[in-house]
Formats: structure tokens, sequence, C-alpha cells
């Protein structure tokens, strides 16, 4: 992804730039990422080169740590929304991919802690695809 990339919460009360490129992207299947989503897995694009530019909405971002452990999300604190945090030390920009706006511009490398992967989320390929909210 060179260039610029755009994203915002659902309230787009936080909104971001990102210049640089993405080395990696995870559907992350831990228990805690199952935690924060709500949902199977998270989906992060990790970068230890590009940089965040805050367009506006920073103050209202809130970081939860998990005490004793490395995990950390950052959500708008008006909607709930994940958006970007900087983690390991400052090092680390992790992207959830459902908060860009732009394309995600690379396609997934691995689905990773497999092993704590939700017990409903497997052979879902033959269930019905709808379009749109069932009536």
């Amino acid at each position: 992804m060179p260039g610029l990339a755009k994203g915002s919460c659902q309230c787009k009360a936080v909104q971001y730039e990102i210049s640089g490129q993405f080395e990696s992207f995870f559907l992350c299947h831990c228990t805690r990422c199952q935690k924060d989503t709500g949902s199977a897995h998270a989906a992060n694009l990790f970068s230890q080169t590009a940089t965040i530019n805050w367009v506006c909405g920073q103050d209202k971002i809130t970081t939860y740590h998990l005490p004793e452990t490395q995990h950390q999300k950052s959500f708008c604190s008006l909607c709930g929304a994940a958006v970007p945090t900087m983690q390991a030390e400052g090092t680390l920009l992790v992207v959830p991919a459902g908060s860009l706006d732009s394309q995600v511009p690379i396609r997934p490398d691995a689905h990773i802690f497999v092993t704590s992967r939700a017990s409903w989320d497997h052979n879902l390929h033959d269930i019905p695809a709808i379009d749109t909210l069932p009536g």
C-alpha cells in the first residue's frame, strides 16, 4: 500500500490517514480477539514502518490494555468502533481492517491462534449467503 489509506470509526468522530505499507494481515482467532470483536476473529493489519496521522478525534480514543498481557484494543469512546493503535512500545501500528474506508490493500496472510477458534466457526462455506438482512 504505497501512498495513503484513510479510515474512520462508525460515527466518523475519529478519522485517520496512514502513509506507508502494511507488512502483514492476520485473522486472529484467540479468545481475546473474539471478545474484542464479539465475533469469530479479529482482522488486523500490521506495520512497523507506516505512519498514522489523526485527522480528527484522537481525543475520542480510549485504549484498553488487558492487565498482565500485551493485548490491547483502541476504540472510539462515542460509538465503540475499533480504531488503530500503536503497540510494542510505539513500534508497531495495528489497524483493524474494517476501520479502513479505503480498500484493504493486501490479502490476509494467515489465520492465527486457530486452536482457539470458536466452535461454530467451521464449514461455513455451505450455509446460505444473503445479500441483505433476511425478511
